[in-house]
């Protein structure tokens, strides 16, 4: 009996999601190709997995045997690449990368530079992915590594079979239109309280950290355009329609409409690299991880202190 290693990746989201439709759109494929590729897993088994009950599936004995071991077939799988990768003489491999945009925009760039540089033979494909949507093709086992956010003020749900190491530190700065406040004067959040703001929906992390920065000097901002993307918000700013706060990697978007003005706050987000726990040994991931800590530094991103070198599986780090 052979098993193909992508039908047990979708037997798994099957598990985790109940439904054909929500695995598919967990893995990005149609619904009809999961379970096409299900129906072959079964005639490779030669048994029925599951049965649908309605618009969710229930597992036979024998599907949730096959499940049960998934895990343990994928880890495998994890610890054969780089076992193969430490035995290769000249470190090759095929990273797939899952990005947000200003990430994409402001480090990736810079990453793939050194990572030419230092290990050429390492072939990386990236897709642009939220934060939330990474840890799940993280997860899955479509992804290598992700790129993720985390907020003090509204921290990440991890996933302790995912392991993460932070490699950047981002600092927050007040958008405002153009000589709105006086050149190379810091602004307090609070004096933005009478203000109109274009920040993210409150749905995202990155709009519940902006709420919870000015409920904290007092005052509920008052949202007029809720944008979750930084450009697509300082192009609003630049037409007047209201003040953001942005990090670090989006300011080189800026409009030449916006002013970047420095906070006297101090509001930072950690740029955070995720790989399947079973995976973080693997030469070609510590190789773009140091690439892109490498990219961080030269920004002036670095982490500094013990998160510069860790990497966890606790979801409380």
């Amino acid at each position: 009996m052979n098993l193909a290693i992508h039908r047990l990746r979708m037997l798994q989201a099957l598990a985790r999601y109940g439904t054909i439709t929500e695995a598919a759109a967990a893995l990005h494929y149609t619904a009809s190709g999961v379970s096409q590729q299900l129906a072959l897993l079964e005639k490779e088994v030669g048994a029925p997995l599951f049965e649908r009950v309605g618009r969710r599936i229930r597992f036979t004995e024998l599907g949730r045997i096959l499940g049960a071991h998934a895990e343990d077939i994928l880890a495998a799988e994890e610890r054969a690449k780089a076992a193969v990768e430490q035995a290769r003489g000249t470190l090759a491999a095929r990273l797939n990368i899952g990005v947000f945009a200003t990430a994409a925009v402001g480090l990736l760039p810079r990453i793939l530079d050194d990572l030419a540089l230092t290990y050429p033979a390492i072939e990386v494909t990236t897709r642009e992915t939220d934060p939330e949507e990474a840890l799940v093709a993280v997860r899955n086992g479509e992804l290598d590594l992700g790129f993720t956010i985390d907020y003090e003020d509204a921290p990440m749900p991890w996933d302790p079979g995912q392991y993460r190491t932070v490699v950047a530190e981002e600092r927050f700065h007040l958008a405002a239109p153009r000589a709105d406040f006086p050149v190379g004067d810091a602004v307090s959040v609070r004096d933005l309280a009478n203000r109109q703001w274009v920040i993210a929906g409150p749905k995202t992390r990155f709009g519940r950290a902006i709420r919870a920065a000015c409920r904290r000097e007092g005052f509920e901002p008052r949202v007029t355009h809720q944008i979750d993307e930084q450009a697509t918000a300082m192009a609003l700013v630049g037409a007047r329609l209201g003040v953001t706060l942005v990090s670090d990697l989006a300011v080189p978007m800026r409009p030449d409409e916006v002013d970047i003005i420095a906070l006297t706050e101090t509001l930072v987000r950690k740029v955070v690299l995720i790989a399947r726990a079973t995976a973080p040994h693997r030469p070609a991931l510590e190789a773009f991880i140091q690439s892109a800590r490498t990219a961080s530094a030269q920004l002036g991103l670095a982490v500094h202190g013990p998160e510069s070198a860790t990497v966890s599986t606790d979801p409380t780090l």
